[in-house]
């Protein structure tokens, strides 16, 4: 068993799909299989029930994930403690969104607290049109922001991941075994339309340019409420593989099929003002981003 195994495993864990942990981690769908079936045949045991939707966890597979988790992060203050002994200090104000800060940011936020701990990063949640005044008016040193958004051009991006979008279906629908499905289809079905983030304005943009219109059923700002309504067969919708979760709140699955043609990712990245005089402290942050997305995972 090693650290590149339960990382490979962890991130399937978390996505469902080998694909998603492949895209997640920049590396082939044939690195994470090998590195699973390996953990398989170490412990003897399955970690996975592999269906046509993905992978779901088996009753070991749960026990190596919460396992996993306290390994890696012993790991990960292992291998950087130069780090943390370089005395990095200072604070930081940093501006976000609501689903950057809810499905992004905590895990990053954590591991800088471990590796920089003497760094203070102070978070205002905002919506998009608040983070670009506040950044032209210096009053946040950076953002953390959804970058497809983003068209000031008083204001510059780097974008560190792009969150494929897809159709999410409940399970058994009859659209749910296909490999792609026509937005003619989907304008035929009931559809679930989230507003938070601008998330209703993107979602017109690459319905207007099928020349098609959504059958809108329920208009929320609640990723979770869109979650059951899909679930629970109320409709479908077409949302970000980062804020996809497998499960509703009941229990009930949820599956994604790829939409023909395919749509714009949502894509998360740091953003802030042109020709800003830049702090050390938030150099420090920026480096560790990079690092983090920008640096090939072996």
């Amino acid at each position: 068993m090693n650290f590149r195994q339960l990382k490979y495993f962890v991130a399937t864990a978390e996505t469902g799909q080998v694909s998603r942990a492949a895209n997640a981690l920049s590396i082939s769908q044939s690195a994470i299989t090998t590195a699973i079936r390996e953990l398989e045949s170490e412990l003897a045991t399955g970690l996975f029930t592999r269906t046509a939707h993905g992978m779901e966890m088996t009753q070991a597979g749960r026990e190596l994930l919460a396992l996993s988790y306290e390994i890696l992060t012993k790991i990960d203050e292992a291998v950087n403690i130069r780090e943390r002994a370089s005395g990095t200090s200072g604070r930081i104000i940093m501006a976000t969104t609501y689903t950057v800060i809810g499905y992004f940011l905590p895990y990053h936020l954590d591991r800088l607290a471990r590796l920089h701990p003497n760094l203070e990063i102070q978070i205002h949640e905002l919506n998009r049109e608040s983070v670009e005044e506040g950044l032209l008016a210096n009053r946040f040193d950076i953002a953390l922001v959804l970058t497809s958004n983003i068209s000031n051009p008083g204001i510059e991006t780097e974008t560190l991941l792009r969150s494929p979008r897809r159709l999410w279906l409940p399970q058994g629908h009859r659209l749910a075994d296909r490999a792609r499905v026509r937005f003619d289809e989907i304008a035929a079905e009931d559809y679930i339309m989230l507003t938070v983030d601008e998330a209703a304005n993107t979602t017109m943009k690459y319905w207007n340019s099928n020349a098609m219109q959504p059958n809108v059923r329920l208009r929320t700002s609640s990723i979770e409420a869109v979650r059951s309504m899909v679930a629970n067969g109320r409709g479908v919708t077409v949302l970000s593989d980062m804020v996809y979760r497998p499960w509703s709140l009941e229990g009930k699955r949820i599956v994604t099929v790829e939409t023909d043609p395919g749509v714009p990712s949502m894509d998360i990245g740091l953003a802030w003002r042109r020709g800003a005089d830049i702090t050390p402290a938030t150099l420090v942050l920026h480096a560790y981003f990079r690092q983090a997305f920008h640096t090939p995972q072996i």
